[in-house]
């Protein structure tokens, strides 16, 4: 199960290099990362999106993150409501014929045009990762020089929803 863990650190040389490290040596698999400076000088906030087998794993996971002598705070945030963007730029082949066409189907995705030349446009589009993932499968007709993704980014909602029992009266 993919799990959203962000954990606020020191910002010093080698933390992500220990960080990552310990994920290494336990065998979870990072399939996003993203570290950026956070609104406390002297901090950074790090999301990653990690493969958890189960339960246990990702208790220990958590434990032994916090254990980090330069991280602060440790938080699984996957089951709680949150804000989560991505970033990708993409090439995408567009000769002039097709140009048209591929600017109706990015429209609705919000992508913005970010480099030009006669056959290849460069998009930037923004969103969750699901929407990446599918900005992505629509412009792969026309031909995908290359990608770049940031990773994720995300933080908990100030207002979460609470999970209450509906009775039925049926």
């Amino acid at each position: 199960m993919k799990r959203v863990i962000t954990t606020t650190v020191l910002n010093q040389s080698g933390v992500l290099n220990r960080v990552t490290g310990l994920l290494m040596k336990r065998q979870f698999n990072i399939e996003s990362i993203s570290v950026g400076h956070t609104e406390q000088p002297g901090m950074s906030k790090m999301t990653f999106v990690v493969n958890v087998d189960n339960e246990a794993k990702l208790e220990q996971l958590l434990k032994q993150l916090q254990k980090q002598i330069d991280v602060i705070k440790v938080h699984d945030i996957t089951d709680k409501a949150m804000v989560m963007r991505e970033l990708a730029i993409v090439k995408v082949v567009s000769s002039p014929a097709v140009r048209n066409e591929i600017y109706t189907i990015v429209e609705p995705f919000r992508a913005t045009v970010v480099d030009m030349s006669k056959n290849v446009t460069t998009f930037q589009v923004a969103g969750d990762p699901e929407k990446i993932e599918a900005f992505i499968d629509l412009m792969r007709p026309y031909g995908i020089k290359e990608i770049t993704r940031t990773g994720v980014s995300a933080f908990v909602r100030e207002t979460q929803k609470t999970h209450s029992e509906q009775l039925s009266i049926l």
